[in-house]
């Protein structure tokens, strides 16, 4: 050994509080588990690009975003999970996002779709963009979607 500390692998999975990124995440958790890796759980955030007018008294869309982060991430892996876990919000396009976020990762796992407009779409943007451009392998978990 050089005498540096050895890092562990590192998994990036994408969490939008979708039922979508919700399998995502309990995936890439067993795949953490079983792999010996950490499991980045990330979201990202953007101000309205189409409001009108002065924004809202107290509008925090960080805020907002990394609560949904923790209470997804609490809601599918427990308060004391198999693996150890770090959440991370970043200002910006999802997409974009994971993909930078990745460099480096073993594994880049992403839902088939999430808060999107199409949701029943086979594939979604952001899933589809990491696909195409990460630089780490991609896992897209498909999510049954179910208009009922």
């Amino acid at each position: 050994m050089n005498g540096e500390a050895e890092s562990r692998p590192r998994i990036v999975v994408g969490v939008d509080g979708s039922q979508s990124s919700r399998e995502a995440l309990r995936w890439a958790a067993g795949q953490a588990k079983l792999s010996g890796a950490e499991l980045d759980a990330v979201t990202t955030w953007r101000l309205p690009t189409d409001w009108a007018g002065p924004y809202p008294e107290g509008l925090d869309p960080e805020a907002d975003a990394s609560k949904v982060l923790e209470e997804t991430v609490g809601a599918v892996l427990g308060e004391h999970p198999d693996v150890e876990v770090h959440t991370r919000v970043f200002e910006g396009h999802p997409a974009p996002s994971l993909v930078d976020v990745a460099r480096g990762a073993q594994l880049l796992v992403v839902g088939s779709h999430g808060h999107g407009a199409f949701t029943g779409m086979l594939l979604g943007s952001v899933s589809e963009h990491c696909v195409s451009h990460s630089p780490c392998p991609v896992v897209v978990v498909r999510y049954a979607y179910d208009p009922s």
